[in-house]
């Protein structure tokens, strides 16, 4: 059913924009009921709204900036590193001279971050990680002025009303943009001073609870490597080598990556000394999932979950994929995932493990493959655990395969080694791991809290927000 707004010429306010998309009812709706408060526009509230090419020309960030896959002088944060919520693996870091070149866009926490292109108009917020932080390319950085709460914005602006407004700015087909211009034209509620401490004070704790399960799960992953001997381990890789050629007949590769001999030495390491069981001997049944085709993507819907929407910490948005409530009801009773269910990726990122902690609405791709393992047999946290580590990513390393997307093959999957630690040494390990995601998880439920509480005082008054606020904190 088509959907009609009708606007005076007056109500456009120097919006430069007539496309009807700018106009859909729900972003009017959204800021007629901001206009119901103080309010102002958001470049009235801040001091500093940039970009990495604030820092020079593109030659002269060419010739300062170089992006290192090792640690070194500062982090280079990108949306993916904020979309997977890890700033520790597969990130980007640069050095002291590219830090101090970079002086514009030096970050130092609680800054808010806005998508310019991909995902234009997401917005994250940077978390305290004790750590000299520099911003990435394609994103906006805001700072606001000092009467305004930078946790109170920043959970504004991705409650229902903000991240709505945002939306509105959103420009272009392929690829979506949102610029300058339009970021400070967003209408913003000045709610009461201590409304917006409140918000900040939960947010505060939101972050504590994340670094906590942080703590916990890397507490967890430390045992299991001190546990099988690894603790200080860092593995070498030979520039040469020799393999015999019944070894690659037997493997059925030929290609020197398979044979490099950091990984034969993970596993002679462990041998005589832990107990290795191929994964095979846990699973009881396997089931992939499905692809549903780009032609059935939807902008709304049920999500598709593709292995980049899947992490060691449960399910990302980054760049969700959705599908039609029909097509979700046809394929949910074998694709949706269940509370309990062993996820495992196989494509692109194979080796991602997650246990699904609580009911999803959604269909899971064919480069995701559900689990049902034999309880009896191993301590499923555990297992988790071993194929997220060292142990079970050198050995996905050396199996995987491809040229453009990377394939683990079935049959590789069966073989994984898994090292057996006694059953006492698994249910403590799986203790720390469950601890960590319940850490987590009222982490996500604190910012669920502030967000709500910010649109009831939208929609109602402070008061209101702060009862809200009160009740949920003693459920």
């Amino acid at each position: 059913m088509a959907t009609i707004s009708i606007l005076k010429l007056s109500q456009l306010e120097g919006q430069k924009r007539i496309d009807a998309e700018c106009y859909q009812p729900e972003y009017i709706k959204a800021e007629n009921k901001v206009r119901t408060k103080h309010h102002t526009k958001l470049k009235n509230i801040i001091t500093v709204l940039t970009d990495y090419h604030a820092n020079g020309s593109y030659e002269l960030l060419r010739k300062n900036v170089e992006l290192l896959d090792n640690p070194d002088y500062a982090l280079m944060i990108r949306t993916v590193d904020f979309e997977r919520d890890d700033f520790e693996n597969d990130v980007k870091y640069i050095s002291k001279h590219a830090y101090v070149f970079l002086k514009k866009t030096q970050l130092y926490g609680k800054e808010i971050i806005i998508n310019k292109i991909g995902k234009p108009g997401s917005v994250y917020i940077v978390p305290p990680l004790n750590k000299k932080i520099s911003l990435g390319m394609n994103q906006f950085m805001i700072r606001p002025i000092e009467n305004i709460n930078a946790g109170y914005l920043y959970v504004y602006m991705i409650c229902l009303y903000g991240s709505s407004l945002l939306k509105q700015k959103v420009t272009g087909a392929v690829p979506l943009s949102i610029d300058k211009n339009s970021v400070r034209s967003v209408t913003i509620p000045i709610l009461e001073e201590s409304f917006q401490n409140k918000i900040d004070h939960i947010l505060n704790q939101h972050f504590t609870f994340k670094s906590n399960s942080k703590y916990l799960y890397s507490q967890a992953e430390s045992l299991l490597l001190k546990e099988l001997g690894f603790k200080d381990f860092k593995p070498k890789y030979d520039l040469s080598y020799t393999a015999n050629l019944s070894d690659a007949l037997g493997v059925h590769r030929v290609d020197a990556e398979y044979f490099q001999p950091a990984y034969a030495n993970l596993i002679r390491k462990m041998k005589g000394r832990i107990v290795l069981k191929p994964l095979r001997k846990f699973i009881l049944s396997i089931q992939k999932g499905i692809e549903v085709g780009s032609d059935n993507y939807e902008e709304e819907g049920k999500p598709f979950i593709r292995v980049s929407n899947l992490s060691i910490n449960g399910f990302t948005g980054r760049d969700q994929k959705y599908i039609s409530e029909g097509l979700y009801q046809q394929l949910k009773t074998t694709y949706e995932p269940k509370e309990g269910d062993f996820l495992l990726t196989k494509d692109a990122t194979p080796g991602i493990a997650y246990i699904v902690k609580e009911p999803v609405e959604g269909i899971i791709s064919s480069g995701i493959l559900k689990l049902k393992i034999n309880d009896n047999e191993i301590d499923k946290e555990y297992l988790v655990l071993c194929i997220n580590s060292l142990v079970g990513k050198m050995q996905i390393e050396r199996d995987s395969g491809g040229s453009v997307i990377i394939h683990w093959k079935l049959e590789q999957i069966k073989r994984l080694e898994i090292p057996i630690l006694p059953s006492q040494t698994q249910q403590k390990i799986a203790l720390l791991v469950q601890q960590s995601h319940k850490a987590r998880k009222k982490a996500k439920e604190l910012l669920e809290i502030a967000k709500r509480a910010v649109e009831i005082a939208i929609e109602k008054n402070e008061k209101e927000a702060l009862d809200y606020i009160s009740k949920s904190e003693n459920k």
